[in-house]
């Protein structure tokens, strides 16, 4: 694989495409210093991170990412210029099929596309990786998925179930050359085999490589909550891909930073979306999971999100808590589920690592030029902090 060193920025008129696509296998220690929320002082809610304050605080979950660039100036559709790519996330460890994990989704805005979302509500359980991409390349993650699963249980199709894999999307056609479909399968594939635990790459990565984000550059985003003992002593994490909301919205903490930064607007952007994944140890059931799904949208509120029109907004929980076996030996499962009054705390957590990851994202993007020159400008981390003191949501 090749690191990334395309040349963004220059030259923008120039009316060639880079033949190669550039593939970004991105470990996760490699973005670990990048200015965070926390780094700057926003402190977001009452409940502690985790040691990461990310999704991977939650034991078994991993994260994987390839980025896909190439090309500047001009669109030359189906060739270029490319900012896009996949990123998948493992929800547990082990096998996932033979083992499943519990799940529940929630849909604010439904403009946008989710394989195998009809049978996670249906079913409530999560039996493939998820994967995250643009909004034309749905088919191709689904297909990754599908090989991947496929390489993995021979019996699938044949002496076992047929599987319904899922995979979401956001639209970065703003900045990439989206007729294209750049990612392939096999980015799906390489995506899960770099897949690890621990720190996770945030920004213009991934799936988060060609999104905009209330008119800044936007993209991966995450961070986590660790509640105390007294509240179940669980552990939830949150990741994003924050493509989604109008500039004069954005809201931090409180502070109308939108209204106050009225320039480095990008000549075009969509109305956009987001993806919220939400992971926790916490014993749950799916109509439980459904019901934290939607809480996760109340922190996206938090950043100024109003769900327009043109806007696909979605969430989905999962819980590694309890493993519900493929094909059951026993009439009846033995399952530890929380009880309903016993998940305020949660509720809480969700919208707290929601509203943070959506920051982290912002934080961690990079300005990136895309096709045609459109120009999706990083949030400026200066004037940020001029403004959070301002308005006096951090210490002075």
């Amino acid at each position: 694989m090749v690191y990334n060193k395309s040349r963004i920025g220059r030259q923008m008129n120039a009316p060639r495409i880079l033949a190669a696509v550039f593939i970004l296998l991105t470990p996760p220690a490699v973005f670990a210093q990048s200015e965070r929320a926390r780094d700057l002082g926003i402190v977001i809610g009452r409940f502690s991170p985790g040691p990461l304050d990310a999704v991977t605080d939650v034991k078994g979950v991993k994260v994987g990412h390839v980025t896909l660039v190439s090309g500047e100036g001009r669109l030359a559709p189906g060739k270029g210029p490319v900012r896009t790519g996949v990123t998948v996330i493992l929800p547990a460890e082990g096998d996932l099929w033979e083992s499943k994990v519990f799940a529940g989704s929630f849909v604010l805005n439904g403009n946008g596309e989710a394989t195998g979302l009809m049978w996670l509500q249906e079913s409530g359980i999560l039996e493939t990786p998820i994967a995250l991409t643009n909004t034309l390349s749905v088919g191709a993650a689904q297909q990754g998925l599908v090989e991947w699963m496929l390489k993995s249980h021979p019996g699938v199709g044949v002496s076992d179930d047929t599987l319904t894999p899922v995979a979401l999307e956001c639209d970065d056609g703003a900045l990439n050359d989206i007729r294209g479909r750049h990612v392939k399968p096999e980015h799906v594939l390489q995506a899960i085999d770099g897949a690890a635990a621990g720190p996770v790459a945030e920004g213009g990565v991934g799936a988060g490589t060609g999104m905009i984000s209330y008119e800044f550059k936007g993209g991966i985003g995450t961070a986590s909550r660790a509640l105390p003992k007294d509240s179940g002593g669980y552990t939830l994490g949150v990741l994003v891909n924050a493509n989604h909301g109008s500039r004069a919205t954005l809201r931090i903490k409180g502070a109308p930073v939108g209204e106050e930064i009225q320039d480095l607007l990008p000549e075009s952007h969509h109305d956009g979306s987001i993806v919220v994944i939400v992971a926790t140890d916490a014993p749950l059931d799916a109509r439980q999971l459904s019901r934290l799904s939607k809480r996760a949208m109340l922190g996206l509120a938090r950043t100024g999100a109003v769900a327009y029109h043109g806007s696909g907004d979605v969430a989905i929980a999962f819980s590694t808590a309890n493993r519900i076996p493929h094909y059951p030996k026993e009439r009846t499962l033995r399952l530890e589920v929380l009880s309903d009054f016993h998940m305020d705390d949660l509720f809480e957590a969700a919208a707290e690592a929601t509203e943070e990851a959506v920051v982290n994202a912002l934080l961690a993007a990079k300005t990136t030029v895309g096709r045609d020159g459109n120009t999706a400008y990083a949030l400026p981390h200066d004037r940020l902090k001029q403004l959070l003191r301002k308005y006096r949501v951090v210490a002075q």
